[in-house]
């Protein structure tokens, strides 16, 4: 990196500001980013040594502190130290939505301190309530730092954000606002993606000549199709990367992203559940977090699948002794990867990941928005347990609602389809329905918005 100005706040930014707020947040990020970027060089007998040790540890305080391990470790007769390899944890049942949604309390360690609340849709669409504490918020940050680092950009340079969680647009605040400012991040929201709103992003963008972008692959493949008819030159900007994540990477998304933006395009896996779980090297290589993160792959009957085949995430996060994600079912598929990486890291790799699927809706002005606009609608609404959409055409959209037994079934109505109207159009047809169950796709995986008008 050239000795210029924009590298030297860089430097300021990641070396002493951003240590200094995450030291303000009680976090330990920094430190934990450094072990990272030495633990990335191990073998990969040192990485399976390392998450024993940690899985053993994190076992050992959760059967003790964590009301829900330690009577089903009663119940099992379980010890941890009966733990000697890692393959030991298919002694234990696995974590469902169900299970945290029937044991919320029961999950919290007793001695948990400043617990954050999240509400989280998932990939299946099933509205989930968890809780995270410090250790696993500082893991995960520095596990997103250091592949960013992997790709000659760090956290001080420019960066645009297309985003559409309310989490993220609901927190305008002048705190974190004074915050952006000072580490260059700007903030585009993706859930409208109208032609005079592409306009104004694609003007943005050229404003802000970031050196990097991170966002849906869905918004950024968009917004560089509109460049791309509008005839607008976006590949002079100095753009070094553009990071995707939330969705399944299609490869003419990777592809359009690339051409237009002039960046590789460095994907990334993971949740607000699960955790950062995997993320692209410049060599192509999707690599799991294996020092924070154990991932199983498994058949729909729970037993792992060969290395090739197909198979279900289960993760377990060794930083989560607060709120514990032991053998958790996310509901993705991928295969695991058992090459050896170009790039040297010992870390083991995923491919063909195939979760996270999410669809633009049109509105009936001819307004496309991301799906997750109308998602947020259902997610947070009480008594939903599981929902699908299906958009049938501009005028006309379907909404499945799985309700729990206790719902107010009466008010839940009127509420989707004033939330859905507000989005779509007053004159839009929304049908709500109450089904015992939301079914798959044929291929096995959820798809929680169908729209055949985008």
């Amino acid at each position: 990196m050239s000795m210029d100005r924009t590298s030297a706040y860089t430097r300021l930014v990641s070396g002493l500001v951003f240590p200094l707020h995450e030291r303000l947040k009680h976090h330990e990020s920094v430190a934990v980013r450094r072990e990272l970027e030495r633990s990335q060089w191990m073998s990969a007998a040192e990485l399976q040594a390392l998450q024993l040790q940690r899985l053993r540890q994190l076992l050992t305080d959760v059967g003790q502190h964590v009301p829900f391990y330690r009577e089903l470790f009663a119940r099992e007769g379980i010890s941890p130290s009966d733990f000697t390899e890692l393959a030991s944890l298919q002694r234990l049942p696995f974590l469902t939505k169900a299970l945290i949604r029937a044991h919320t309390e029961a999950l919290k360690h007793e001695q948990a301190r400043d617990l954050a609340r999240f509400n989280t849709g998932g990939s299946s669409g099933e509205p989930l309530i968890f809780f995270i504490g410090k250790q696993r918020v500082s893991h995960d940050v520095a596990a997103k730092w250091r592949a960013t680092r992997w790709w000659g950009v760090d956290i001080g340079d420019p960066e645009m954000v297309v985003w559409g969680s309310p989490i993220e647009l609901g927190k305008q605040d002048r705190v974190k606002a004074v915050r952006d400012k000072l580490l260059r991040t700007e903030l585009l929201p993706a859930f409208e993606m109208s032609e005079a709103k592409l306009d104004g992003f694609i003007a943005a963008i050229r404003r802000k000549r970031p050196r990097m972008l991170f966002g849906y692959p869905s918004a950024l493949s968009h917004i560089a199709k509109h460049a791309k008819s509008r005839g607008q030159r976006m590949d002079d900007l100095g753009i070094k990367v553009a990071f995707v994540t939330s969705e399944r990477l299609y490869d003419e998304q990777r592809a359009v992203i690339s051409e237009v933006f002039g960046c590789p395009v460095a994907n990334g896996y993971g949740g607000r559940d699960a955790g950062f779980i995997a993320h692209e090297c410049p060599a192509g290589g999707m690599h799991i977090t294996a020092e924070d993160v154990i991932v199983e792959l498994v058949d729909p009957q729970g037993r792992p699948v060969p290395v090739g085949e197909a198979g279900e995430i289960v993760v377990t996060h060794l930083a989560t002794s607060d709120f514990p994600f032991i053998r958790y079912r996310t509901g993705d598929v991928a295969v695991m990867d058992d090459r050896t990486c170009a790039c040297g890291r010992g870390l083991p790799m995923l491919k063909e990941i195939q979760g996270r699927t999410t669809d633009f809706v049109v509105a009936a002005d001819g307004t496309v928005m991301h799906g997750l606009a109308l998602i947020y609608i259902l997610r947070d609404l009480p008594g939903v347990a599981a929902f699908k959409i299906v958009q049938h055409s501009r005028e006309r959209c379907e909404v499945l609602i799985q309700a729990e037994a206790d719902a107010d079934r009466q008010t839940m109505v009127p509420s989707v389809i004033r939330g859905f109207r507000q989005r779509l159009g007053a004159q839009v047809e929304v049908d709500v329905s109450f089904v015992d169950g939301i079914p798959p796709e044929r291929s096995g995986k959820f798809r929680y918005v169908i729209s055949h008008a985008a």
